[in-house]
């Protein structure tokens, strides 16, 4: 078993009556990748800077490489490397000015500077491109070099909040290709996101919603979690579909909902046998669940606890990116 890098028990965070992250125990082993995923707001970025050591939890307690968040944030801030979902860029600097800016922030000195700089510039494909200004560089490029500076000191622990936000989908696998590399060489990881897809990419992954956390495990085994069988449906009428199937016309369907221009039916066995007709028309497919999947059935599962309790409404103005590469409205 692998060692255990971070660890907190009833993590907590609030502003004034507001609580941001709800009670959050969570365990990332080392050298692993660990998806924090949920819709914006939802608590990742207060949770990341909280175990970067640049928030103060209000309760709950935290190791980070075996840090108190409480009492040694200073330090936890210097052995590990954080990369915000604004890249952490200054515009105004080249890029060679922003990783000589950084290194220097890390104590970095002497021929160690030179060679972890030239090594960035290699990582980031920015050989010949040291004098461009940082504000001019596309989104993947800026991204690529924004990775180099949090890791010039090749800290053991790393937190990206948010980091493919904003790049076209070449430049997100390209980026998870890097990730996969640190991993590889022991660096432990740990990504805030929006984009479901990406969970495919990590050991673990952990849901976050309205502050808290609903699930934690392999993607494997949170697909698991979805009871009964996933269909998808190829319709012209989807709309009126889902329309008649929300109002009860297929006995048989626990969840309905649009993935894509497509519907998704989440039903307890089979597709309603006696009941297809409402399908007329339409091309059928049993399918395996995706993350997009998995999060929907938590979300709806964890709505009925809260409204049921008084807790929340308006669940369904939560917007995700599902099968898309758009990016979701602040909320």
């Amino acid at each position: 078993m692998r060692n255990i890098v971070v660890e907190t028990r009833e993590l907590t965070r609030k502003f004034g009556d507001f609580t941001a992250v709800d009670h959050i125990t969570m365990s990332i082993e080392e050298g692993s990748v660990y998806g924090f995923l949920g819709p914006n707001g939802s608590g990742k970025s207060t949770t990341i800077r909280m175990l970067c050591g640049l928030l103060a939890p209000t309760s709950g307690v935290g190791l980070v490489l075996g840090m108190d968040l409480a009492k040694e944030g200073r330090k936890i801030k210097s052995d590990v490397g954080y990369m915000s979902q604004k890249f952490s860029l200054y515009p105004q600097m080249t890029v060679m000015e922003n990783l000589n800016f950084y290194s220097g922030l890390y104590g970095l000195k002497g021929a160690e500077k030179t060679k972890r700089i030239d090594q960035m510039l290699a990582l980031a494909g920015l050989q010949g491109r040291e004098d461009e200004f940082a504000g001019v560089l596309s989104g993947g490029w800026r991204q690529r070099l924004a990775l180099g500076c949090a890791i010039l000191h090749k800290p053991k622990m790393l937190f990206l909040d948010e980091p493919t936000s904003g790049v076209d989908p070449k430049a997100r696998r390209l980026f998870w290709d890097i990730i996969y590399d640190l991993a590889a060489d022991g660096t432990t990881v740990m990504v805030t996101t929006h984009f479901m897809d990406e969970a495919e990419h990590c050991d673990k992954v952990a849901f976050i919603y309205f502050g808290a956390l609903i699930a934690d495990d392999t993607p494997v085994n949170l697909k698991k979690l979805i009871p009964g069988k996933l269909y998808e449906i190829e319709s012209d009428r989807g709309i009126e579909l889902l329309a008649r199937i929300q109002h009860g016309e297929l006995e048989c369907v626990m969840d309905s909902y649009f993935f894509g221009d497509k519907l998704h039916l989440l039903v307890n066995k089979e597709l309603c046998p006696g009941e297809e007709s409402i399908l007329d028309g339409t091309v059928v497919s049993e399918i395996a669940p995706s993350m997009e999947d998995v999060f929907a059935y938590l979300v709806k599962q964890e709505s009925g606890k809260k409204l049921s309790g008084g807790r929340i409404s308006g669940a369904g103005e939560i917007k995700l990116n599902i099968a898309d590469n758009t990016e979701p409205k602040e909320g």
